[in-house]
């Protein structure tokens, strides 16, 4: 799942610090926001079940 909070795609170009926002674009200078947190894991990952029951496995 990712996080509902965004950062200004631009705003090393276009801001001093990054631009942390709740909609799809920046409110100041209105560049198109980007997610701020990565996957948690990826679908396509080989190795993702073996490493997922060894978690498992180990609690």
């Amino acid at each position: 799942m990712k996080s509902d909070i965004r950062v200004c795609s631009a705003w090393r170009e276009a801001h001093d610090s990054p631009v942390y926002t709740l909609s799809d674009s920046c409110p100041d200078c209105g560049a198109v926001a980007e997610n701020t947190a990565p996957a948690p894991f990826n679908p396509s990952d080989p190795h993702g079940e073996y490493r997922r029951s060894l978690k498992r496995r180990n609690r």
